[in-house]
């Protein structure tokens, strides 16, 4: 049923928009959402069983070693590290004790801050994400870019910065994972 854009709203639908009608999405706006709802979540899925095939490991945890690789000497206050990968502190303390747990990460106390702490990536944590690259740039490769031409590529690129941008207000207040 697409009661995004029937007239009559489900009983149970929230109102807003003008004199509480709901701004129901049009049948070209339900089709472009539930397109996008397909290919993330399956994208997500194919991402996560190969890096779980090949390093054991899902792909946030995937994302947070790059991370801390790309980062100076290889480390990143927590807080810092939880903005980049967009998720919720607490989600990234138990990521970060898995990935203490294989040996590749460790955390450090931080000096100047007695409460804050520092995520590092380990020698064995680079050799892993080391080996683990090629495989998983090829599956991004064959799941996302060799299925679009450069131009859907751009497109695609802008319209992700632009909603990013829109959920990320810069407001003190701000409701965002890593603030929580």
């Amino acid at each position: 049923m697409n009661t995004a854009s029937t007239s009559e709203p489900p009983a149970s639908a929230p109102s807003s928009g003008a004199a509480g009608q709901p701004r129901w999405l049009t049948d070209e706006e339900q089709r472009v959402w539930r397109a996008y709802i397909d290919a993330t979540t399956l994208l997500d899925d194919f991402l996560d069983r190969q890096l779980q095939r090949d390093a054991g490991m899902p792909h946030i945890y995937y994302g947070l070693l790059v991370k801390l690789a790309e980062s100076p000497q290889r480390r990143l206050r927590m807080t810092e590290l939880a903005m980049f990968a967009k998720i919720t502190r607490s989600r990234l303390s138990h990521a970060v004790a898995r990935l203490e747990k294989n040996g590749w990460v460790r955390r450090e106390d931080c000096p100047d801050d007695k409460r804050g702490q520092f995520a590092v990536l380990t020698e064995e944590g680079l050799r892993v994400l080391e080996q683990t690259a090629p495989g998983h740039v090829e599956a991004v490769r064959q799941a996302m870019f060799d299925r679009l031409t450069p131009e859907q590529q751009k497109a695609l690129g802008e319209i992700m910065r632009i909603v990013a941008e829109g959920l990320q207000p810069s407001e003190a207040g701000a409701d965002l994972p890593w603030l929580r």
